[in-house]
Formats: structure tokens, C-alpha cells, sequence
């Protein structure tokens, strides 16, 4: 019998354990066996109100209701627990899962000598038996700082939304780590626009030994001062002078360098590889995160601490040398320090529960992008514990009548973790070849010369996995924090995906502008860690949630208040010209609208169809020098099933959609499903899809309707990331 399965013989028949997602329920119930009866909250039982703001803003206690989508649900869990003899709140282990434990007993109401709380940071039969010999209470300070962080964003978001709404354009959302972020991007949009590239040149020579070896060598000094190269002019002047000299080694320098592995997995380092490595979005990393964890795959995933269990370090041993030999194993295991501002979570790193279970076995389990995101983790993991890469590293100088030119080379020793795994980089390595033998006083002959004019770059934009790795340096958010603020910035139409980079939106720049002058605070990254650390401290018991929201809302409030009686709509959207209309010649000013910015007559006034403009009003609007309306992007070999035209991608007032270059003669649109990645509860067999119902709503439903007909308005399983950053 197993740990499992013994621990459950004992247990009182009919007790209750409640857990977040089906998936979840499913793989619990089946470690437990008989004697538990395993349910699902689906994610938030209990939240705030969705139409109002739901926080008395005298005491700032948070009115939380059950949403009709989880009436059902309760139902359900109240009725098992009236039979149970514990209920056993198994929820995760972070302040969101402390939460959702919490509202589930409030929810259901029975005594609390019936309650028992039980954290593991794996399924797996060992974990889940250690878990259930030592239950404890919920942890009402882990409770009380995810409510502070919950009222915080949610008084950000209802108070500073609705005036973006008045002042900019209705529909605008604002969030405590969203308007951070959102100014990251923005700031170096700013950086990227006003940078002025400089020219300059640089001189290689293409080098051969007296064996015949050729390398390269790059143009370094001229009498003893650093070689810059301007222009054309000055790089011919040089390399006139570099074709006619001797060249000789006159210095060699070798040594041995070594470079460690990269640390296990967190949430935000697993999130910026996927997305170099496998492309993925964090959105969707985390959802596939969460199915691996959920089966028993992996640890839990939101995570900001490098720590292993001496378990695992043991079996990763074990793996190494099995796999590749001794000398790719440690002889002691490597421990790594978690450097993350506030890391709040004694967890572990994200790692497999098994390491002795390799990828390959594992493909007819998983579906292809759960293996692919699985041997990412396996790989990570094993490498973290395995020596490292050993070089020979090689320079040389060569003087040649007066310059100095120099060549550096590498050599690999020992591959060291890199037998099994290299980690990714936003800026591709430059490869380093290893250098020929020579002898200090050996001449070279010059077999070729290059000047290359170059300019300097400015500073790249923003991708999901370098805007993740700022936001983590600033101290900004949490591992549960990231994904859904991009996701929230993409939505709301703040930013797009221009290939992997975030390029910001015409609308972002005013939001940023307005925030920046009359909010300052709120999109300033110290105050918003400052505000990181506050939740920190709430969490570890060291002080009251009250009083930290309150000293927040209280100025917050009234710069809201002063701002919504002084500044016009006016102020903020429109930009003075010195152009005048050429229609009616009255001032042109910049206005902002629904696809960017545009001329538009101070008079303007929108005609109806058909009818004649008021007398002394004007229509004159016009696009931008160099911008125009939104261009359409024909995909080849696509026509439109209705009329033969062909089909192209478009964005209208609801986002992006394919439809028919023949509008407005021909209204064809394509229909798009957009996957979730969460399995059908019903069927087990489908995926859910995104729907959009009657008007703007939307929902979930499986993709084999109709042969399967479940709907649900949210997921129904905890979301891989929670709001944290509220919007309204």
C-alpha cells in the first residue's frame, strides 16, 4: 500500500477537500483514494463585486459576494461539507491560494473545528501524505496582505479608470502595476524615437599564420590611443596606411575561464525562456505551467525562490550520472541564494517532481506544447547541477607600424552543463572560434583588409521576457502579477505585438503623459515597490493591512478629486498647431481617436449621412504626416468563400479579425477560435474556446460543440494568473 493510500485507510470516511481546478481535484482524488471526497472551487468562490466598487471607504473592509457563475459550486460544497467529518482546504500555497482557503470556509460555514488547511508544493503520493499528517489553520496574515493588495488595485482601478474615461477615452483602464509597466514601454519608445545615431567604422584584417591558418583580427590602437574611426574618410586613410606594414605577434595571453549554469527555474525566468526559447507568451506559458503542475509533472509554478529539496539534488545526482557519466555529476550538490526583491514565498524552484522521468518517455502523456515546456524544466534543472563549462581563452596583440590590432579566441575544454542545456539571451552570443598556434616575435601575412561603417543602435523595445525581467528588478508585481498585466496592456489596446516586441500605442503616450503630471506616484517604480514591500510586511505579520491602505488612499483620493474639477478633456487630448484648416482656415489642433492621432479643425463637427453640415461648422480631418489609417494585410492564398476576393487581417472596434477585402459590398468574416489551453471538464476530451456571445460578452465553451455542450462564463479552473493588477 502506498504512503498515499495508507494515509487515507486512516482518515475518516467522507471527509471533504476542497482545491482550486478539476484537473487538480482529479489527480488528488486519485492519490488519496477512498475516504476523500475531492472538489473544486473553480478558482475565486468569492471575489468583489464586478459592478461597483465593493470597499467601504470608511473602514476599507472589502464586501465580497459569490458571483452567480459559483452559486452552484457553493451549493455543492456546502452539501458535501455538512456529510464530511474535515474539510480540507488544499488549495495553493501562495497568498492567493491563503485567499481562496478562506473565502471557500467562509462561504460554506461550517464549524471551524472542522476546518484543516494543507499546503504541498507537489502532487505527487509522498507530498500530499506529508501534507495531510500536518494540517494547520488558515494563515490569516498571508489572508489579510492579498486583501490589502486586492483593495489597493481595486480602489486604482475604479477610481483612476472611470477618470481616464472623462478626460482621455472611455473604455481606458489604469492599474497600479499596469501604469508601470505601461511607462516602461512608453519611456523607452521615447528613448528609441529621440535617439540621434552616430556614425563609425571599424578596420579588421584578415591574418594567416606560417601554417597557413587564417583568423581575423580587429584594428584596436594607433601610438598607443584607442583607434576611433569616424567616417569614410578617415577608415581609407587607415587602412592605406595598415596595406603596406609588417605584421608580428609581439604578445600572447591564455588562460582558463569557466561559466556556471543558470539557476533553476522561478516563475519570471521560466516565463522570459519560454518565450526566447519556445516562443510562447507568458499567458500561455503559465496556463500550460499550470496543467503540468496540476497532473503531477511539475512543482508549483509561481514560485520566486531558487531553493531544491535535498531530495531532488539527490535524484539529479543520481540522473547525471546514469545519463552521462560521473564527470558530468557535482560531487557536491550546487545551492543558489534567491536574490528577488521580497521574494515572499518559502517555496521551491520550479522543477520536475521526477527528474528520472526524461522527455522523451513522457510524449504520448503530454500534448506537444505541455513536452516542450516539460523538457525546458528537466533540462534547466539538470543543468543547475552539473559542473561548469570549461574554456581555454586566447589573445593575441600584433603590432603593425604603429597600430595595434588584436584577436581573441576560444577553445572548449569541457562542456560541462552544456551537454544538456544553454541558456537563451535576448542578445545572441557572438561566436568566439579558437585561434591558431603562434609564436610572440612570428610574423603574419595580411591576406585581406575591411573598413565597416557601423551606427550606434538605440535601445531595443520592450519583449514579454525583457519587460518581466525589468518589472522583476524594479521590484514591481509578483511572479502571478506578470502575465496577466501584459495581457490586460495587449487587451486594452495600450500596446501591440510588432514580432515579439511590445510597441505602444498612440493612446499610451497621453495615459502616461496625464498620469505622469497629476499622478505621479502611481506610475513611479519606487513607490509602486514601496507598496511591494508594505504587502510584504503584512504577509510576515509585522504590521496591520488598514492602516497601509489607508495611508494610500487618502492622498490618492484627493488628487482624483482636485484633477477630475480642474483639468479639461481638452488639456490632455489636444495638441495646439500652427497650421490653420484648409477648408475654413480656422486653427488646426492634434486630436486623439480610436486608430492614433490626427489634424483636426477646431470647428469640426460630425455630419450625418445624407444631411448638410450646420451652418459655419467644418468636417476637416486628416491623418498625421507619414501616418495613415489602418492598412489591411492580405494573407495569400485565402479568399473569401462568399465572393472570391481575397481575405485579409483587419482591426476593427473589437480587435484584430479576418475578413473580406470586398467591405462593404461583401461582410464576410472569418470565424476565429482562440484556445485557452484549460481541458473540458464534461468531456475531458476537448479544449475550451473562447465565444463571444450577444453583444461585447464573451464566454467559454468546448471547441466539440456540438457534441459537447459545456459553457462557462469564466474558466473553470483557477486561472494560471490572477488580476492582481485591477482593472475595471
Amino acid at each position: 500500500m502506498s504512503v498515499a493510500k495508507k494515509a487515507a485507510a486512516e482518515a475518516a470516511p467522507g471527509d471533504l477537500v476542497v482545491v482550486e481546478s478539476p484537473s487538480k481535484a482529479r489527480t488528488l482524488e486519485r492519490m488519496l483514494g477512498p475516504g476523500y471526497v475531492v472538489e473544486a472551487s473553480y478558482g475565486h468562490i468569492r471575489d468583489l463585486p464586478k459592478s461597483q466598487l465593493g470597499i467601504d471607504l470608511r473602514t476599507f473592509e472589502p464586501e465580497y459576494v459569490v458571483p452567480d457563475g459559483s452559486e452552484k459550486v457553493a451549493r455543492q460544497l456546502r452539501k458535501d461539507a455538512k456529510a464530511a467529518a474535515h474539510i480540507w482546504l488544499a488549495t495553493d500555497l501562495d497568498r492567493e491560494g491563503e485567499a481562496i482557503a478562506w473565502h471557500v470556509a467562509d462561504v460554506i460555514g461550517a464549524p471551524k473545528s472542522k476546518y484543516r488547511r494543507v499546503t504541498f508544493h507537489e502532487i505527487t503520493p509522498t507530498a500530499i501524505a506529508e501534507a495531510f499528517k500536518k494540517p494547520r489553520d488558515v494563515d490569516m496574515d498571508l489572508v489579510n496582505a492579498q486583501q490589502a493588495r486586492r483593495v489597493v488595485d481595486r480602489l486604482v482601478g475604479y477610481k483612476l479608470s472611470p477618470l481616464l474615461w472623462k478626460k482621455i477615452r472611455y473604455g481606458l483602464s489604469a492599474g497600479r502595476v499596469q501604469s508601470v509597466a505601461l511607462r516602461l514601454i512608453v519611456d523607452r519608445e521615447r528613448e528609441i524615437r529621440t535617439f540621434t545615431p552616430e556614425e563609425y567604422w571599424t578596420l579588421d584584417a584578415l591574418l594567416a599564420s606560417h601554417g597557413g591558418e587564417v583568423f581575423p583580427a580587429e584594428v584596436a590602437s594607433h601610438r598607443g590611443h584607442k583607434l576611433h574611426v569616424k567616417d569614410e574618410a578617415a577608415a581609407d586613410r587607415h587602412r592605406a596606411a595598415l596595406a603596406d606594414a609588417l605584421y608580428r605577434v609581439t604578445k600572447i595571453e591564455k588562460r582558463e575561464s569557466s561559466r556556471n549554469a543558470a539557476a533553476p527555474f522561478t516563475t519570471s525566468t521560466l516565463q522570459q525562456e519560454a518565450s526566447r526559447k519556445l516562443g510562447f507568451s507568458l499567458k500561455r506559458t503559465m496556463v500550460i505551467a499550470q496543467q503540468l503542475y496540476e497532473e503531477g509533472h511539475i512543482t508549483y509554478m509561481r514560485t520566486d525562490s531558487l531553493h531544491l529539496a535535498e531530495s531532488a539534488l539527490k535524484q539529479a545526482r543520481d540522473v547525471l550520472v546514469k545519463e552521462y557519466g560521473q564527470q558530468y555529476a557535482l560531487e557536491k550538490p550546487r545551492h543558489y541564494r534567491t536574490r528577488s526583491k521580497g521574494a515572499q514565498e518559502a517555496h521551491e524552484a520550479i522543477r520536475p517532481t521526477d527528474l528520472s522521468r526524461a522527455p522523451q518517455p513522457l510524449r504520448k502523456a503530454l500534448k506537444p506544447d505541455q513536452l516542450r515546456l516539460y523538457t525546458l524544466i528537466w533540462q534547466r534543472t539538470l543543468a543547475s547541477q552539473m559542473p561548469p563549462a570549461r574554456y581555454e581563452s586566447t589573445r593575441l596583440d600584433i603590432e603593425a607600424d604603429g597600430y595595434v590590432l588584436r584577436a581573441t579566441g576560444r577553445r572548449l575544454l569541457f562542456d560541462g552543463y552544456l551537454r544538456v542545456y544553454q541558456e537563451g539571451s535576448d542578445e545572441p552570443e557572438r561566436e568566439i572560434s579558437p585561434l591558431p598556434d603562434v609564436r610572440e616575435g612570428e610574423e603574419l601575412k595580411l591576406l585581406g583588409l575591411d573598413a565597416t561603417q557601423h551606427f550606434t543602435q538605440a535601445p531595443p523595445r520592450f519583449t514579454e521576457a525583457s519587460l518581466v525581467k525589468a518589472l522583476e528588478e524594479h521590484g514591481i508585481g509578483r511572479p502571478s502579477t506578470y502575465a496577466p498585466t501584459i495581457s490586460t496592456l495587449i487587451d486594452r489596446k495600450y500596446v501591440r505585438r510588432e514580432q515579439r516586441a511590445l510597441a505602444p500605442e498612440d493612446v499610451a503616450f497621453t495615459v502616461i503623459d496625464f498620469l505622469k503630471e497629476h499622478f505621479a506616484d502611481i506610475v513611479d517604480t519606487g513607490f509602486t515597490a514601496r507598496i511591494e514591500e508594505d504587502l510584504d510586511k503584512i504577509a510576515r505579520g509585522e504590521t496591520e493591512w488598514v492602516p497601509v491602505v489607508k495611508e494610500f488612499f487618502e492622498p490618492f483620493i484627493a488628487r482624483v478629486e482636485e484633477t477630475t474639477a480642474t483639468v479639461k478633456k481638452s488639456d490632455v487630448t489636444e495638441e495646439r498647431t500652427d497650421k490653420t484648416c484648409p477648408k475654413c482656415e480656422r486653427p488646426l489642433v492634434i486630436k486623439l481617436g480610436r486608430y492614433g492621432r490626427f489634424y483636426s479643425c477646431t470647428g469640426f463637427v460630425r455630419g450625418k449621412k445624407g444631411q448638410p453640415l450646420p451652418p459655419g461648422a467644418c468636417d476637416y480631418s486628416a491623418p498625421l504626416e507619414g501616418e495613415q489609417g489602418p492598412q489591411v494585410e492580405i494573407i495569400e492564398g485565402e479568399v473569401c468563400p462568399e465572393c472570391g476576393k481575397p481575405l485579409a487581417r483587419r482591426r476593427g472596434r473589437f480587435g484584430p479579425f479576418i475578413g473580406c477585402t470586398g467591405y462593404p459590398d461583401c461582410k464576410y468574416i472569418k470565424k476565429q477560435r482562440q484556445k485557452t489551453g484549460v481541458a473540458c471538464p464534461q468531456c475531458g476530451q476537448g479544449e475550451l474556446v473562447r465565444r463571444r456571445g450577444r453583444g461585447r460578452s464573451t464566454f467559454f465553451g468546448c471547441e466539440r460543440y456540438p457534441d459537447c455542450t459545456f459553457t462557462a462564463r469564466e474558466l473553470p479552473a483557477k486561472p494560471a494568473e490572477h488580476v492582481e493588477a485591477a482593472t475595471v
